[in-house]
């Protein structure tokens, strides 16, 4: 506790804070009026650890579209070109949500975002057709704390680098996937030397539900 400072000195600052609030007090003006149409839609995004699924689970159950806003360097088969994209938070439970990414036809991928309160990480559940696990899947990363409200990234993690070592895909050892999520829209990212991907999902408009993810 800090020693109580005499009568004289506290004086003065109080004399000057009080015109100072309330010069600050008329600059910010009235309070904005919430907006009616986003009453359901998740809270303000902050960042920490532990909000990113509850701001999901309002959502669960409801299916939206997206578009591929940034692809650098654009491959020459590029496998979202000229096909719906479509996210559909399908399943919450009260440490894990699941999050299907579906391409057109192809139902292969699966966001798995998973909280057990000694990790929080994001993985990358890749099927076939026939409900195998692909090769290359339940790769991902743990979060770190992000600089940016309402974002949330997930450096590659050690098991996830050993995978990529194994099938030769070195150059993904450096990959951070990020989420950012506010009322109007979630993104989803992928970031490395020479490499940018984001896809924006318009959280105002719902579309109906896709079919289930393969080997759900």
């Amino acid at each position: 506790m800090k020693p109580t400072l005499p009568r004289r000195r506290a004086y003065l600052p109080a004399l000057v804070a009080a015109p100072l609030a309330l010069a600050l007090s008329a600059c910010a003006g009235p309070a904005a009026k919430p907006d009616r149409a986003d009453a359901a839609a998740p809270a303000a995004a902050t960042g920490h650890r532990s909000d990113l699924l509850d701001r999901l689970r309002p959502l669960c159950g409801r299916a939206f579209a997206g578009r591929v806003v940034v692809d650098t360097p654009k491959s020459a088969d590029d496998p979202f070109a000229g096909k719906p994209l479509v996210m559909h938070v399908r399943e919450c439970g009260a440490n894990e949500i699941r999050v299907p990414f579906q391409v057109g036809d192809d139902r292969s991928r699966t966001w798995v975002l998973r909280d057990d309160g000694a990790r929080f990480n994001l993985k990358h559940d890749h099927r076939h057709a026939d409900g195998s696990a692909d090769a290359m899947t339940l790769y991902g990363g743990d979060w770190r704390e992000s600089q940016v409200e309402g974002r949330y990234e997930f450096p590659a993690d050690d098991e996830s680098q050993a995978l990529f070592g194994r099938l030769g895909r070195a150059v993904s050892v450096a990959n951070v996937w990020a989420i950012e999520i506010d009322r109007h829209r979630f993104v989803y990212e992928l970031a490395r030397p020479g490499r940018l991907f984001r896809v924006e999902f318009d959280l105002t408009r719902p579309v109906p539900a896709p079919p289930p993810p393969w080997g759900s």
